[in-house]
């Protein structure tokens, strides 16, 4: 019995079935989306890593270098258990030709190197470790990707040419968050190109024991071993690598929870107008001694069968869309070892979905307890009591002088916990709409180099590891100040410093000298470093130093030792966020690398000033600073991107649906007082005028709190995923056309067409059949 009454009920309620069908299958798609990717990601980075051997401890040196001292470290620590060092030969990018396409323009320290002989390894595309050949060229995987380079292309290195054979992938510099690409070539080709380059060292080690870490760097750091160049460890390897499609994850997770929470509404909608189709038939039940138990069975099981149809379609729609968000997991770091696991954990957030919206309806259905037999036979409906708008009259009203304007906006206000429900689903759409669109908008921009530890400057010139750099670097200087075109020039250094720890061993740690006042950068806390005796720290280096506002740090500066007070904590996501900054002057430690920054006085100038400067300097890397944010950033930015178009698609379908619903079951509600007003005379026409004033006037307010939270609740989530690159302090860049004019547009037409749509039964309604004793 229970089947055939499930199975016409279904029939006769197609569209409110199918559309109720369509948010289990959203929510369910979307945990299993986020579960599949978490695990995918996960398990592809883990088995790159492992493939690769990747490095536990890294530190990339220029200059003189003794080998013998760094074999002796190794085989005296304990820890050690793989030691290697290995070279990197930095080419400028102007002598980088890859088929069509020159690197002149990359902000890459792009070289080349063989392949590794005891782990940190280049992997080809089927994670297999690359023998090449001589004559042959191996080509980072992000080359790949921009299109840069194809297979069988020719490469033309420093005068000699390559073909171009495969692509690899390298597990400590895939990201582009890594400022340097390795090319790999064959030991015969590498010596006779060898003296084209600049020659820096990978002095790498793999410990037995990861837990040693800390210590070991520690032991590294007092021993004086080389260190002119950044130190980068295992799980800065794996931030860096996961970083990406971790931040498009993460805006996919959030979606994912509040399109949930949007389905649990529906189906609550669903449910109070099926209920309302069915108030008399439910009186007549209830008169005839159906327990409410056996009333409830009839809506359980065929919501029941809707969530499972929902929840299947769904779980197949995941794997439909999960090639696309995959793609780019699979190209940087290969197949996932836990690709069945994926998939385990995909069907237990899909049945904890399932289970989820059967405990919801459950709950809902509690209400058939309140209905009176007598009165739903007799009305044919609920009789709800109006309250909250008695002050709120036709006649008091200047504001709204159409009478039908008036009637839809008292009704909201008569009625606020009914309508309270829709409002609660467009604000959601609301937040699911910006919040991903502001995120884009905000890592896209220029203002974020502020979140970089850089300043909002026009020209960057980055000179490393070149004889005589203090020289040149004044020659740079002094040629800028010279240039009409510039109107702001700042310089600052990179030196290394040994600092006292607590527990007195020491740590080399980076500082940036110069003028920090000239390109300032935002502090999350404190200030810039002003005095010689002051010192600002990247949140990443205070954090692990323990240090916060007015602390002292010892440092060991021209063989004494000097206390500086930390005046400042700044967000910063270059040199892996382990930053510091200050002021006091240095003739002692070598020079790591210099960056003379410069303000233009035309910004439309920038192109022509990046090339006459990158040929004047061809000793530097000269580069647009957005150039270098977007090449830095570009594949977390079209991440995001991808999410953010997504999440308005998701939103627009949710108000459309939501909208639809709603209307239908007021309608359903409001056959009576449908009946009442074409009674008294008015038309459809007027009718329709009143519900589109009241969606439109709840959509208004869903806008104006969905925007709030957008830009409050939803600037702290965002932060949260920011964080992750090192960025302690977050504030959105919003795009007011986007946020605040057409977002806004495209929901209002949406919920316009929906009202339209889902308001058309209201015609039918006869009076002479809803209007009865």
């Amino acid at each position: 019995m229970f089947s055939r009454i499930i199975r016409n009920d279904i029939f006769k309620s197609k569209a409110i079935t199918v559309t109720t069908m369509v948010f289990v299958a959203a929510s369910a798609m979307l945990v299993s989306l986020a579960a599949i990717l978490v695990v995918n990601l996960s398990g592809a980075l883990d088995t790159l890593m492992t493939q690769a051997k990747t490095p536990h401890f890294m530190q990339m040196h220029s200059g003189e270098i003794d080998t013998a001292r760094l074999t002796a470290f190794a085989e005296q620590n304990s820890s050690v258990d793989e030691f290697q060092v290995a070279e990197f030969l930095n080419i400028d990018g102007a002598e980088i030709i890859l088929g069509d396409n020159s690197l002149a323009n990359s902000v890459q320290d792009n070289g080349l190197s063989v392949q590794s002989g005891k782990f940190d390894y280049l992997l080809d595309l089927d994670g297999n470790v690359i023998n090449v050949s001589d004559g042959e060229i191996y080509v980072p995987v992000s080359y790949l990707k921009d299109n840069t380079a194809k297979i069988s292309d020719k490469a033309v290195i420093s005068g000699k040419e390559f073909t171009v054979k495969g692509f690899l992938r390298d597990s400590t510099m895939n990201s582009s968050l890594s400022a340097s690409k390795r090319f790999l070539v064959s030991s015969n080709d590498y010596a006779e190109i060898k003296s084209l380059g600049n020659i820096e060292y990978l002095i790498e080690f793999r410990l037995k024991d990861m837990s040693a870490l800390g210590a070991f760097e520690t032991a590294y750091a007092s021993a004086g071993l080389e260190m002119n160049g950044p130190t980068v460890t295992y799980s800065l390897f794996k931030m860096m690598n996961a970083i990406s499609d971790g931040m498009m994850i993460g805006v996919i997770l959030l979606v994912s929870l509040l399109v949930v929470v949007v389905a649990f509404m529906c189906i609550r909608f669903t449910l109070l107008a099926k209920i309302e189709d069915d108030y008399r038939e439910i009186g007549v039940m209830k008169a005839i001694g159906l327990r409410v138990s056996d009333i409830k069975k009839i809506y359980l099981a065929k919501y029941m069968a809707i969530a499972a149809a929902g929840s299947i379609l769904g779980f197949v729609l995941s794997f439909v869309f999960k090639g696309m968000l995959l793609e780019n997991i699979r190209l940087y770091m290969g197949e996932s070892k836990n690709s069945s696991f994926a998939v385990v954990l995909g069907i237990i957030g899909i049945l904890l979905v399932f289970l989820a919206i059967m405990a919801y309806v459950n709950g809902v259905l509690k209400r058939f307890r309140k209905i009176s037999a007598a009165e739903a036979i007799r009305f044919g409906t609920s009789q709800d009591k109006n309250r909250g708008a008695k002050r709120f009259t036709l006649s008091g009203s200047r504001l709204f002088n159409t009478t039908n304007i008036f009637l839809g906006i008292k009704d909201v206000l008569s009625r606020k916990r009914l309508y309270a429900t829709m409002l609660a689903v467009l604000v959601i759409s609301a937040f699911i709409m910006i919040v991903p669109q502001n995120l884009y908008n905000t890592i896209s921009s220029k203002s974020f180099i502020s979140y970089m530890g850089i300043g909002n400057y026009d020209l960057r010139i980055q000179t490393n590891n070149i004889d005589n750099i203090s020289g040149k670097v004044t020659e740079i200087v002094e040629t800028m100040k010279s240039d009409q075109a510039i109107s702001k020039v700042g310089v600052l250094t990179t030196k290394t410093f040994k600092a006292k720890t607590e527990n007195g061993s020491e740590e080399n740690i980076k500082i940036e000298l110069g003028d920090h006042s000239i390109f300032p950068i935002v502090y999350s806390k404190g200030k810039a470093p002003a005095a010689n005796d002051e010192i600002a720290f990247s949140t990443i280096y205070a954090d692990e130093m323990n240090k916060k506002i007015g602390d002292v740090i010892t440092l060991v500066i021209e063989g004494l030792e000097k206390d500086l007070t930390v005046s400042g904590i700044y967000s910063d996501i270059t040199n892996g966020g382990k930053t510091a900054k200050a002021v006091f002057a240095d003739n002692s430690a070598g020079i790591m690398w210099s960056i003379v920054s410069a303000e233009l006085s035309d910004k439309s100038l920038v192109d022509v000033k990046v090339a006459e400067y990158a040929d004047k300097f061809d000793f530097a890397k000269t580069s647009d600073i957005d150039e270098f944010v977007t090449q830095t950033l570009g594949s977390t930015i079209s991440s995001v991107e991808m999410a953010s178009y997504a999440a308005v698609a998701v939103a627009l379908v949710i108000t459309v649906l939501v909208t639809l619903l709603f209307m239908k079951m007021l309608v359903a509600k409001d056959r009576y007082s449908i009946a009442v007003l074409k009674a008294f005379g008015f038309t459809n026409s007027d009718i329709k005028a009143q519900y589109v004033s009241r969606t439109v006037f709840v959509l208004i307010v869903g806008i104006v709190l969905g925007t709030l939270l957008a830009n409050t609740l939803g600037e702290m989530l965002a932060g949260l995923i920011i964080s992750s690159l090192g960025a302690s302090t977050f504030n959105f860049a919003v795009n007011p056309l986007s946020a605040y004019l057409f977002s806004p547009l495209m929901m209002i037409c949406a919920v316009l067409i929906a009202t339209m749509i889902g308001t058309s039964g209201a015609g039918q309604i006869k009076i002479s059949e809803n209007i009865k004793e």
